[in-house]
């Protein structure tokens, strides 16, 4: 019964932390104003987060050139993102994750 309790415990921390995570996440995209130049579909200013997947698509080092990035501000003198690494990552996913 104590073992029953203790993973639905476990699972009900992890469902909600990750609700929280990308919940931040959201929150620094808008407090960013990705959307300016972004957009999940469509191309405007920048590249659509879709379009951004499929480029990165399968590639093991997308999440870490993606992240560094943002840190940067990159070749394409994209705007600098000031977060923390797991906010720069959740936000990371959240992108790699359009279609």
């Amino acid at each position: 019964m104590k073992s029953t309790f203790a993973i639905a415990a476990a699972v009900a921390a992890l469902a909600v932390s990750g609700t929280a995570f990308a919940g931040a996440a959201e929150d620094l995209i808008k407090a960013g104003k990705c959307a300016n130049c972004h957009t999940a579909t469509t191309t405007k200013k920048g590249p659509s987060w879709a379009s951004v997947a499929e480029k990165y698509k399968g590639k093991a080092d997308a999440e870490a050139k993606l992240v560094t990035m943002l840190k940067t501000g990159g070749p394409d003198d994209h705007n600098k993102v000031v977060a923390s690494d797991a906010d720069l990552k959740a936000i990371v996913a959240i992108v790699l994750s359009s279609k």
